[in-house]
């Protein structure tokens, strides 16, 4: 109340969402500038295409790893098992692509199941609220123990 005589409640309402707002605009302007960085236009593929492309990495960094001598044979076995794995994923995945988009949108899907799951709870801790006493099996009453545990009926 800059204006002595401005009376409380006669003013503009408080918005109550600016600071979410305002987080919401940075993190995207921030996710934006490293988009920009990384590669600009970078758009994943499939996820067939996208688990190639992990086997592809991972193979290259253990090829990269370098051992002592003592310890070659024990590089050698674990170059070996990669081609190995490498070898029997592909066939998988030239076969079955379309698998592999299923099981990222059921990921996805779990993911999504375990966020409303525990976003109350989540709240509650953030907010500093005791959390509900888990209840005994058949009465529905509070067991009284020190553990928190997320209700998930």
């Amino acid at each position: 109340m800059s204006d002595p005589t401005e009376r409380p409640g006669t003013g503009p309402a408080p918005d109550h969402d600016a600071w979410e707002r305002a987080c919401a605009e940075d993190l995207a302007a921030e996710n934006a500038r490293r988009r920009e960085e990384s590669g600009a236009g970078y758009e994943p593929g499939s996820a067939a295409e996208e688990l190639r492309k992990l086997v592809d990495a991972v193979a290259d960094k253990v090829s990269a790893f370098q051992l002592p001598a003592a310890a070659g044979a024990a590089q050698g076995a674990v170059q070996q098992l990669v081609a190995q794995a490498k070898a029997a994923v592909e066939p998988v995945i030239e076969r079955n692509p379309e698998v592999f988009d299923h099981l990222a949108a059921a990921g996805s899907e779990l993911l999504a199941a375990y966020r409303a799951a525990v976003q109350g709870q989540e709240a509650r801790w953030t907010r500093d609220e005791p959390a509900r006493e888990p209840r005994e099996p058949g009465n529905g009453e509070g067991t009284g123990g020190g553990s928190e545990r997320i209700d998930l009926d």
